[in-house]
Parts: C-alpha cells; structure tokens; sequence
C-alpha cells in the first residue's frame, strides 16, 4: 500500500491500519522529520520525502513491485507519479486532493490516466460518512489498537483565536505533523 500525505491524521492511521491487517506500507511525506516518525514511530516500511524530487523515482525505489493499494490524500502530481507503479487490477482510494484545494482555475488531471484502464484498476472516492453505520466497530477496533500500542498518532496543537489564519495555513504547507488542532481558549 502506497499512502499520500502519511504523515497526516488521516494517511497516517490509514497505512498504520493496513500495517495491522498485513500489508507492507510506504508512505509520502514531506521533511525528514516527517518521514522518521513514519518509520521509527508509526511502524511505516519505508517513507519518501517528495521534497526530496524525482517522485516517480522515489516510488519505484521504495515499491520495487509496484503497488496494490494507493491512499491518496493529496492528488494533482503525486497522483499522476503514482500511477506509473500500479499493479494488475490495483485500487487507488481518493480521500483527499490538497494538491488542489487552492487553486484557482480548474486544474489539469494525471496524464497518465489511461494506466488504470491498462492495468485494468479502478479509482473510486473515499468519504468516512458512507461508513458511519459500522462506527462503532471502527471505535472498537482503533481504541484497541491504540490500547495495546499498535496505532500511534500525533496532535500539533497551536494556541490562540489570532492564529486561526496560520494554523489552517500549516495543512496547505506541510507544517502540521499529524492532527492539526488550535485551541482557541482555556475553558471558563
């Protein structure tokens, strides 16, 4: 399983998931900071810093036999390099699409899309909402594996009502390591 934007709340728990369930598990990210906490703490097979360049590179050093599952939560040109190391009859979840969220015109998609035909795969959307009535399995499962030291995360917390406009700005630059929170104020 090949995960975009790993290092967040949302890539992080899902390839720490796959981890559980078997998979080996390579995770994009952005920082060596970043990518650590992937391997040392998240149990993570292998990270690619995408900072680094050369993604299409990166990918196919790190998935020498290409991917089966793709987690993607971040589109636009690390979607594209990733269809290039898709295997026979993969999967690529779209969870997300950051790459894009600010942009300002309608934006190009991977040129490349004629590789999940070729492969014969298939890209489909992700939203937790479609799942919600098998929320209490999932809360079983995750605060049991969190219970017994098998699922990590992390909070980046920043701290006042005048650093709204930043902190949401940390998700758009990378800044945020895991789940990016802001207190606006201690409780009355």
């Amino acid at each position: 399983m090949l995960v975009s934007g790993a290092a967040g709340a949302t890539g992080s728990v899902a390839g720490q998931i796959a981890k559980i369930k078997g998979c080996r598990v390579v995770g994009i990210a952005g920082g060596p900071e970043k990518c650590a906490w992937l391997t040392e703490e998240a149990g993570f097979d292998h990270a690619i810093d995408y900072k680094l360049g050369n993604l299409d590179q990166q990918i196919a050093e790190a998935c020498p036999e290409k991917w089966n599952v793709f987690f993607d939560n971040v589109g636009g040109d690390m979607l594209e390099a990733a269809l290039n190391h898709l295997n026979m009859r993969s999967r690529v979840v779209m969870c997300g699409g950051i790459a894009n969220y600010n942009a300002t015109t309608p934006q190009p998609g991977p040129t490349n899309i004629m590789n999940l035909v070729i492969m014969r795969s298939r890209m489909e959307g992700f939203i937790v909402l479609d799942y919600l009535p098998r929320a209490g399995e999932a809360i079983k499962d995750l605060l049991g594996w969190i219970g017994e030291g098998k699922l990590k995360y992390q909070v980046d917390m920043q701290e006042g009502f005048e650093n709204i406009p930043t902190t949401l700005q940390r998700l758009f630059t990378g800044k945020n390591l895991g789940k990016q929170l802001l207190k606006v104020a201690d409780p009355e």
